[in-house]
């Protein structure tokens, strides 16, 4: 008998032995491909003080062996993580059965705690019988049956809570959880899967969404998106709020409008559920750049790049990963891929750009002035970078980036060159066609750049794009949020300055304090800035970005140029701006 999810996920209470020593930070369920494996299940990310890390690891083994040995599931397998402070344990688990697979991994690691601590367990046999309990209770044999039955005719199936539902979009149809069919009821012949690109990266997602749905689009095909910033299907947004995660994928995967789409994977999303589908077409990564570590067990950049290539486990075998060959631990991480893969760079150049041209295989390059895309046997599409705006000829050279990221992911949907061109050359880096990531606007005659890029990488991309342009006088105006380390506003600080500005705008986020007292966050900013050269007489504070965004618009003047890095209040600076414009 299966009753209501909310009685089932709080339905038993795995008791834990409580110390410092051994911590259990967090136990979740993993829904779809992740960092570790392609493979559902739960996990536990334990945190670790006084006992090596791979005995501990190695502790558990015997115990949740035990444990899914008492179930009866032969067929689920294990898996740890080793992570500077911890350990990430998993199991596999059939897809009916993620939150008995929850209970069931912390069982286990009652008994490994436990044990590791010389303290008296609970008795084995009574909590083998609650699992059995809850396993009885989430058992979903129609579940099983339509998964097994997909999986043999290859098409996709998405489960949630709620519904489930086979293929995608137009070829797509969605049932309660409760009422699936019978597999021989299912008219198998109307159901596919659509093109499907995941696009990933610390930077340039949401900017590569854009462009590639912009290019779908220009193909005449009813083109969804997902991102940080909503669900979009053609004109109609979906929803908005933060759906780079699963939810987002299977909102808009499930309307039987959409023909075509891109998906924005965030790292947290990907950490949390794992990936929302197992049949894509291509993925893209962008760029792999420090930000969000300490979270998950990712400390480390090296391990925040083998969670994003996650992406790379849901793209079917005969589909395309497009990565950076600028970027080092890219490279490194494409290269343990089997799939096809579409390098691309800012210089013919790159390493791997000639050793894919050599090698007769997919490849994108910028040579300064043209991009070129190669499709194994020719050059095939030839665009300068006049031709798309966002470029802004060349000098923006992170959109030229995220272009060539478009272009690679079009090409493995087999999206023609006249969509491509179309595409790229319509899209602006106006608020309406890419909010918030470089925003260009002109006010009296001067420049004016609006960007909520907050990770270092991000904003020494602009400060660069601001360094190559011709100026006057040059005005920034700079806040972070409170949560920042110190260090790393001195980091986010110093990338601002780089294009050396003549006044620096310094803006209090009052309502994004988090923990540090008024005025500090701004003042590590005024050091940082001072540190680096920046004169007190060229330094400005104001409470808001709307203040900062006022002060600038007052000051520019003919042939100036200004960057504001607004991480909030941004629809409101926009409106000051349109509103000088008039």
């Amino acid at each position: 008998m299966r009753v209501d999810i909310e009685t089932i996920e709080t339905y038993l209470d795995i008791p834990m032995p409580e110390s410092d020593r051994l911590t259990l930070e967090e136990s979740r369920r993993i829904t779809g491909p992740g960092m570790i494996w392609e493979k559902r299940g739960a996990l536990l990310d334990i945190l670790i003080d006084g006992f090596e890390k791979k005995d501990v690891a190695a502790a558990w083994e015997p115990e949740i062996r035990g444990v899914l040995d008492a179930l009866g599931w032969d067929d689920s397998e294990t898996n740890a993580r080793i992570f500077e402070n911890g350990v990430t344990l998993l199991i596999s688990a059939p897809t009916d059965l993620l939150y008995s697979a929850v209970f069931a991994i912390e069982t286990s690691w009652h008994f490994t705690a436990n044990k590791l601590l010389g303290q008296s367990p609970g008795d084995f046999d009574a909590m083998i019988a609650d699992l059995k309990e809850i396993i009885d209770m989430e058992r979903n044999p129609a579940l099983i049956e339509l998964e097994r039955a997909a999986t043999d005719r290859a098409i996709d199936i998405l489960s949630d809570d709620d519904h489930v539902s086979l293929g995608h979009g137009k070829g797509s149809q969605v049932w309660a959880v409760g009422e699936l069919p019978d597999p021989d009821a299912v008219d198998w012949d109307r159901l596919y899967n659509l093109p499907v690109a995941l696009i990933t990266g610390t930077n340039g997602k949401s900017t590569s969404v854009r462009l590639s749905t912009a290019i779908g689009e220009a193909a005449g095909l009813v083109a969804g998106s997902t991102s940080t910033d909503f669900v979009k299907l053609g004109d109609d947004v979906l929803d908005y709020g933060d759906y780079s995660g699963p939810g987002g994928a299977r909102m808009l995967l499930r309307d039987k409008r959409l023909e075509i789409a891109f998906l924005e994977v965030a790292r947290g999303g990907i950490l949390r559920r794992g990936l929302p589908l197992f049949q894509a077409r291509a993925a893209l990564v962008t760029n792999i750049a420090a930000d969000h570590l300490g979270q998950y067990g990712v400390n480390t950049i090296e391990a925040l790049a083998q969670a994003k290539f996650a992406v790379a486990r849901a793209v079917s075998k005969d589909g395309v990963l497009v990565l950076n060959a600028d970027d080092p631990l890219v490279v490194e991480n494409g290269e343990t891929f089997d799939q096809i893969k579409c390098w691309f760079a800012l210089s013919p150049d790159n390493p791997e750009i000639v050793a894919a041209r050599d090698a007769g295989s997919r490849c994108c390059w910028f040579d300064g002035n043209m991009i070129h895309y190669f499709d194994g046997s020719e050059i095939s599409l030839e665009l300068p970078a006049a031709d798309i705006p966002i470029a802004m000829g060349g000098a923006a050279r992170f959109n030229v980036q995220n272009a060539m990221g478009a272009i690679g992911l079009a090409k493995a949907m087999d999206l023609d060159n006249a969509a491509i061109e179309k595409g790229l050359s319509e899209f602006t880096a106006s608020p309406d066609d890419n909010p918030g990531r470089c925003n260009e606007f002109e006010v009296k005659g001067a420049r004016l750049f609006v960007d909520f890029a907050h990770n270092p990488h991000a904003i020494a991309a602009m400060s660069d794009l601001l360094d190559n342009l011709p100026a006057n006088r040059k005005f920034l105006m700079i806040c972070q949020a409170g949560d920042r380390s110190d260090d790393e506003v001195a980091q986010l600080t110093n990338g601002a300055i780089g294009f050396a500005p003549d006044t620096v705008v310094i803006a209090e986020l009052s309502e994004y304090l988090r923990g540090r007292e008024l005025g500090e966050t701004p003042a590590l900013i005024e050091a940082a800035c001072i540190a680096n050269g920046v004169n007190e007489e060229q330094i400005q504070h104001v409470e808001s970005p709307i203040q900062g965004a006022q002060y600038i618009l007052d000051e520019i003047g003919e042939g100036d140029v200004a960057l504001l890095l607004a991480l909030a209040d941004r629809d409101a600076v926009f409106e000051l701006i349109r509103a000088a414009q008039s």
